[in-house]
């Protein structure tokens, strides 16, 4: 058998390569194909045009919003597969997607829960790394909230309540806009500023999801998840058994699970090295912060913006304005949960107080020479005990002596933001 020539070989690898870029280059737009509900197509498409093209910060960064876009997604499909109950879904955060009943759920085991949520970490990780290689270039993806539609029953079939300003609102559980689908007040402009952004939010959730595997929570799960999922693998199945009640969901039972729910808090620890995980993570948040307001802060246009600066404002909001003092403020914040995460500043504790804690007083008394030391509890993680921790016994490893952050600061802060803090810190992160 003859080899092939050399120049026949090259000829061969030029043709593939060209039929492989003329077929990627006919996908539609990622904006399109986000309309069509196909985020995991989006994935694919970009995925190739980065490898060929690693340079391209503007595909990079359309890349990572769609591998961001398809954690949210795969965590939807994974709640749609297992049932989640309805408006129960509204109690914990990760929850909360607006995903429609499932009239015949899988059963769900404790180890496929902690699968869930460790895809989910895997994704957010992966769409971090992607959005890492972009260096400031002016980069831009325009995204119309009301027409981006996620597939969260898997269906393939884009419902309205399935585009991201629906789930937008779900989670932040803002008001559902009723609004035409193409109305331009949807349309946003992401930039430079946001991809630092979006890499924060991927460390915020990252770390939850770290910090939730890195303890047994078998029992409790086994003892509850009834709350939310209709078939649980559980030596208690009988729980299940009695159905969604007439109020909200619940039956007045419930109550005793929700007893039950405090009480199985008190979790052995399983994996200390992602509580190492998590604390990096959070250490990623006020960098990034402050890097992307630098950002943000040197633009002189105002076009959809989903970050404003002072003389800019969103594009969702005319009226919703970030003031010069929010950003002091904000900036003041960030100084301090650094502190608090290095170890220089303590948190507060309430107990060994003289005379204790008076009932019903309008301030918690804290304890002047002893604090909590937030950075131990990540690198020398221990058996997580709610009540315990709450009565104080349970910090006391993490107790010691030195400089506590003090409420006046906090105060402060949040006053900067007229009692719209936690709004504002979930949105500008």
């Amino acid at each position: 058998m003859l080899s092939p020539k050399p120049g026949h070989v090259l000829l061969s690898l030029f043709l593939t390569l060209l039929i492989s870029n003329a077929a990627f280059a006919q996908q539609p737009p990622l904006q399109e194909l986000l309309k069509q509900g196909k985020t995991r197509t989006a994935v694919a498409a970009l995925t190739q045009t980065v490898n060929s093209r690693p340079e391209d910060h503007q595909a990079a960064f359309e890349l990572g919003i769609a591998q961001f876009l398809l954690a949210i997604e795969d965590l939807g499909q994974a709640q749609y597969r297992y049932g989640l109950l309805g408006g129960r879904r509204l109690m914990l955060p990760l929850t909360r997607l607006p995903v429609p009943e499932n009239d015949s759920p899988e059963l769900l085991s404790w180890q496929a829960a902690r699968d869930v949520i460790r895809h989910f970490r895997d994704s957010l990780l992966q769409a971090e790394t992607t959005l890492s290689r972009i260096k400031p270039s002016e980069v831009r993806v325009a995204l119309n909230f009301a027409t981006v539609h996620l597939d969260l029953n898997g269906d393939s079939q884009p419902a309205p309540e399935e585009s991201l300003l629906f789930i937008f609102n779900a989670i932040s559980r803002q008001p559902n806009f009723d609004e035409p689908a193409e109305n331009e007040s949807t349309l946003i402009h992401f930039d430079d500023g946001d991809v630092l952004w979006l890499r924060s939010y991927c460390h915020i959730l990252a770390a939850t999801c770290e910090m939730t595997l890195a303890y047994d929570w078998k029992d409790l799960f086994e003892r509850t998840a009834h709350l939310l999922y209709p078939r649980v693998e559980t030596p208690y199945d009988y729980l299940a058994r009695e159905g969604t009640g007439p109020i909200a969901g619940f039956h007045a039972g419930n109550a005793l699970d929700l007893v039950a729910f405090i009480h199985c808090i008190n979790f052995p620890l399983i994996e200390a090295d992602a509580m190492k995980r998590a604390l990096a993570h959070l250490e990623a948040v006020p960098q990034l912060s402050r890097q992307s307001w630098k950002l943000i802060n040197a633009e002189t246009d105002n076009d959809r913006e989903w970050l404003p600066n002072p003389q800019q404002s969103a594009a969702f909001s005319r009226s919703f304005r970030i003031s010069p003092a929010m950003q002091t403020q904000w900036f003041r914040m960030l100084d301090e949960i650094e502190l608090i995460l290095q170890g220089k500043r303590l948190l507060p504790f309430w107990r060994g107080i003289p005379g204790g804690i008076a009932p019903f007083a309008d301030t918690i008394p804290t304890n002047s020479e002893l604090g909590i030391n937030l950075r131990k509890v990540f690198l020398e993680p221990q058996r997580f005990d709610l009540v315990l921790c709450l009565q104080g016994t349970g910090l006391h490893p993490f107790l010691e002596k030195g400089t506590i952050t003090q409420a006046r600061t906090w105060a402060e802060i949040s006053s900067a933001f007229q009692g719209q803090f936690l709004i504002f810190s979930l949105w500008i992160n």
